[in-house]
């Protein structure tokens, strides 16, 4: 087989390696439907028919839109790219008006829509847009289904034009464009090449290899480059991929499917572990110590048995009587979880690594495809607390103010349309991140923050927000936090409270206290118990940087209402104009 150069090459690879009868796994109707390697090329060579049958021409967009990771994306990923067309994946839960401005900007001629919601927002804009027509993977009344392409494309009399066109793509022309999510103003288009991406998945299968024929569960949305990048990644390693239901079904599926691996965000364990907690608390008696006995000897956990024969020992009890049950809660089959989109607090890496439910960190950004750097749980490549060692093929380098700049074939070609902006992070071939960070003797790379979050207050004293906020987010209390505090004299904070622990612990506690979330926000209970966990942080920080007040917030922070980005990283400008009022009271009392 000739090295794979483009994104279409990796279903092919596996066929002739080692093919699998469940290549693609997703639930309809309560049943896992497998799909094989062979019937994945075949139906994805059926939908390079169609398309070409429809006139889509070498370089064309085509829209791919999903509330859920699914066979049918994969299939019309690779329909896509095999005719030289580029695949435009857009996050299902912007605005229509986003929709409108992706669909418009990428000048996308067919779309293709999970389900009746997704389609909903799709009709609005559609007459404002290129779009010919829009196909439904879900059979909803009204759309053409994805199905009339499958048997569109069913005769192979036009397959030899497939193959021609296929041969035609070169490994540095463009694949996608990946709309990031921006934090202020419109969405900014990546491209990405098949190189770039082919380039990040070879290299990342050096760092996570598991045996074939392993499971895979996927559900961070494959709109992001990161589920997307390990989706191939599972293909060139012949591992069945099964599409969880959706985020709040992950623990069933998991216990159903019984993965090996998955990918997560720091969010997601987060919420993992606060569950966990909950049942730790509910616990009585002997069940109860052994349970925090467990998980404080957890919170001391270092990898390679660096902490000596007699924690280990320790360690070997609480796995068996405490944290075995941890892992059934996630199939009880976890190699490795690989963890990226924000800074996993070293606490949970340390308590999921006693677990023996390993996560490993991975860095990068959606303009280098994503991966820069990458946890490797063997040979000495896991350092908690740290996002890994550079891969392969990418060079890193420190800035003098501490910038990440990074060179390498992961590097996007561009932002679509934008050449100034393209340029404006760009110093020859070193792409400017954008964080801070710093690589220590063992050539670990740490991310000490965001460049552009770092502030100054009326003091001149620097403020790193994101340190405090990594902090206070190992608060239970504690869902969401923003610090501010630029150009003021102290720093302050924004919080959104967890109301589903607190209520929790308003029970356990037998306050009187009213459980609506401007009831909680408004008691002085709930504040001064807020307060003793700002007290905590503020220990571990120099005067100048001590969060002095704070106020809590009455509704939560979600993606639906703008607080958020698709990939739940905080959007400060509009969190601050959403809360001026606050903020003002906090600076400017009357």
């Amino acid at each position: 087989m000739a090295a794979i150069t483009r994104l279409f090459d990796f279903p092919y690879y596996q066929l002739n390696n080692h093919p699998l009868e469940a290549c693609l796994v997703t639930k309809y109707d309560g049943q896992w439907k497998k799909t094989s390697t062979q019937e994945y090329i075949d139906k994805a060579n059926a939908i390079s028919r169609a398309l070409i049958k429809l006139g889509v021409e070498k370089h064309d967009k085509i829209a791919v839109i999903s509330s859920t990771n699914r066979t049918e994306w994969n299939i019309v990923d690779i329909g896509v790219l095999q005719v030289g067309a580029q695949n435009i994946p857009i996050y299902p839960t912007i605005s229509a008006e986003d929709y409108e401005y992706i669909l418009n900007h990428s000048e996308s001629i067919y779309c293709f829509v999970s389900d009746e919601e997704v389609l909903e927002k799709i009709n609005q804009v559609k007459s404002k847009t290129k779009l010919k027509a829009v196909y439904s993977f879900d059979r909803i009344k009204g759309c053409q289904h994805y199905s009339e392409l499958l048997e569109l494309g069913a005769s192979g009399e036009n397959q030899e034009t497939v193959d021609t066109r296929k041969a035609e793509v070169k490994p540095e022309e463009l694949a996608t464009i990946i709309y990031t999510s921006g934090t202020t103003g419109k969405p900014k288009g990546v491209m990405l090449s098949h190189n770039n991406i082919v380039s990040n998945v070879l290299a990342a299968a050096e760092r996570f290899p598991l045996p074939y024929g392993d499971r895979a569960l996927s559900f961070l949305p494959i709109c992001h480059i990161f589920e997307r990048v390990f989706t191939y990644l599972y293909q060139y390693g012949s591992i069945e991929t099964y599409f969880a239901e959706a985020l709040d079904k992950i623990g069933d599926n998991a216990k159903e499917i019984k993965p090996s691996t998955m990918t997560v965000v720091p969010r997601l364990i987060e919420k993992v572990y606060d569950k966990i907690m909950d049942k730790g608390n509910d616990l009585t008696g002997i069940k109860k110590k052994l349970f925090f006995w467990a998980v404080e000897l957890g919170a001391q956990f270092q990898p390679y048995k660096k902490n000596g024969f007699f924690y280990e020992l320790k360690l070997s009890i609480a796995r068996k009587l405490i944290f075995s049950k941890w892992q059934e809660a996630l199939g009880g089959n976890i190699v490795f979880m690989a963890s990226g989109s924000a800074a996993l607090q070293p606490r949970l890496g340390k308590i999921f690594g006693a677990a023996n439910m390993p996560i490993m960190e991975c860095y990068g950004l959606t303009e280098t495809s994503p991966g820069v750097s990458a946890s490797d749980r063997r040979n000495g490549g896991w350092k908690i607390g740290h996002v890994g060692r550079v891969i392969k093929g990418v060079e890193v380098k420190i800035a003098d103010d501490g910038e990440i700049l990074c060179k390498g074939p992961n590097v996007m070609m561009g932002y679509y349309k934008d050449p100034e902006k393209t340029g404006s992070v760009m110093s020859g071939a070193y792409f400017h991140t954008g964080d801070k960070g710093e690589v220590d003797s063992d050539g670990f790379l740490k991310i000490t923050g965001r460049k552009k979050e770092m502030f100054k207050t009326s003091g001149g004293k620097y403020i790193i927000p994101t340190l405090l906020e990594n902090e206070l987010k190992q608060s239970r209390f504690i869902e969401q936090v923003m610090v501010i505090g630029e150009g003021e004299k102290m720093p302050a904070a924004l919080i959104q409270p967890n109301f589903e622990f607190i209520n929790e612990w308003v029970e356990h506690k037998h306050h009187s206290i009213d459980k609506t979330f401007e009831g909680i926000t408004s008691s002085d209970i709930i504040h001064n118990r807020i307060q003793e966990e700002i007290n905590l942080c503020n220990m571990k920080f120099g005067k100048w940087e001590q969060i002095k007040l704070f106020k809590l917030t009455p509704e939560i922070w979600s993606i639906e209402d703008g607080h958020l980005t698709p990939t739940m990283k905080m959007k400060r400008s509009v969190i601050k104009e959403k809360y001026n009022d606050l903020i003002e009271s906090i600076y400017r009392p009357q």
